[in-house]
């Protein structure tokens, strides 16, 4: 069962009903599905899984706070009930008001401090292995090697080549590059390489893995 949008509140109700009677989100031991969930609450609700663990990490203190009872309570309640008929001008609240502020502020700078201080996530890679299929066996391989390594774009590095035989004694140009996934689209790329059509009569994409 996935438990990923918790932008939405039902999610939040069903996951809640689901781990009544559960301690994992699948099996009987941690998995990668709940590493999953916690990440996607994490990512949704950034600042309340920071003070809950927080707090969490601090449980064994809880036993030496007061607890409070009624006796305490009430006569506290009714002191807040004096202090408002008094207060006509409410600067008791004003000052509330500014403090909060103050607390607001803080926090919203120590968020954007952590945040820049975040490193970066390294761009995602791919190896990919190219077919570059000439016209005929007349086509100059070694032109048509250097037309393809001359194409320059950002996030693109060239790397070795081998010319391998389709028949007919024509040679194909089998070439290696590494690509920066967000920055080079590989219809773009096979594009560029096509646009010499003075000796690429179509290309191909051989293999492709992640780095």
């Amino acid at each position: 069962m996935s438990f990923t949008d918790f932008s939405k509140v039902e999610t939040l109700q069903k996951l809640n009903a689901f781990l009544a009677d559960k301690s994992y989100i699948e099996g009987t031991s941690a998995s990668q599905a709940d590493v999953t969930v916690y990440k996607a609450f994490q990512q949704a609700y950034p600042d309340f899984a920071r003070w809950f663990n927080h707090i969490a990490a601090r449980s064994e203190e809880f036993s030496s706070f007061p607890a409070a009872s009624a006796s305490t309570s009430a006569p506290a309640a009714e002191a807040e009930e004096d202090d408002d008929e008094v207060d006509l001008f409410g600067s008791d609240d004003e000052e509330a008001d500014e403090e909060a502020e103050k607390i607001k502020a803080q926090r919203v700078a120590d968020y954007q401090a952590r945040k820049a201080n975040k490193p970066a996530k390294p761009a995602a890679k791919s190896i990919v292995t190219l077919d570059v299929k000439p016209w005929d066996d007349e086509t100059d391989l070694e032109q048509m090697t250097a037309n393809v390594k001359a194409i320059e774009i950002e996030g693109l590095t060239w790397g070795a080549h081998q010319f391998i035989p389709i028949g007919f004694g024509i040679k194909k140009l089998q070439i290696n590059c590494v690509v920066e996934d967000d920055k080079v689209p590989m219809d773009d790329l096979q594009q560029a390489i096509e646009d010499d059509d003075d000796h690429v009569q179509s290309t191909d994409v051989a293999a492709m893995q992640k780095l």
